[in-house]
């Protein structure tokens, strides 16, 4: 149980235009391997479909507490302190390619805005701040705060 420091944006690093369903993303951290990583958690809070529909994966409550029960594995030696969302998506021909659509465009702002209201002095990073060898979530998340009039707090 840790202070909420981070909201950690995600890519699914799938394919542009691949849907992909919760149940999915589930097995891939939660069954064994080889079919999975054998998480004992699903590793992202919620979902930015590709319509841009928001769903939730793992529950939580809106307190400044990462309660035990609230922790996602995003993000190995964080996830005590951080929320993870995930946009479907983030790879072109095999590689790292920013591939949001409009409508996940528009439901990551109003999920970032709607974290920082409730969460003012939290971090908003991509996963590749924490981890310098990923791509995720394939686009510069300092760069998309600043063009939607936000800051970070650093």
């Amino acid at each position: 149980m840790g202070q909420l420091k981070r909201l950690v944006i995600h890519c699914t690093a799938t394919p542009e235009g691949r849907e992909v369903t919760a149940e999915k993303i589930r097995r891939w951290h939660m069954d064994p391997p080889p079919a999975g990583r054998g998480w004992s958690r699903v590793g992202y809070s919620d979902l930015i479909h590709l319509d841009g529909h928001i769903e939730r994966l793992q529950d939580y409550d809106e307190d400044h507490v990462v309660d035990n029960w609230e922790i996602t594995n995003g993000a190995a030696g964080y996830n005590s302190t951080s929320r993870h969302v995930v946009y479907a998506g983030g790879t072109r021909h095999g590689q790292p390619f920013d591939t949001r659509t409009p409508a996940q465009m528009l439901a990551l702002k109003f999920y970032v805005e709607r974290f920082r209201l409730f969460h003012p002095d939290a971090e908003i990073i991509g996963h590749n701040w924490l981890n310098k060898s990923k791509a995720c979530p394939s686009f510069n998340v300092e760069t998309w705060l600043g063009a939607i009039g936000l800051q970070n707090r650093r």
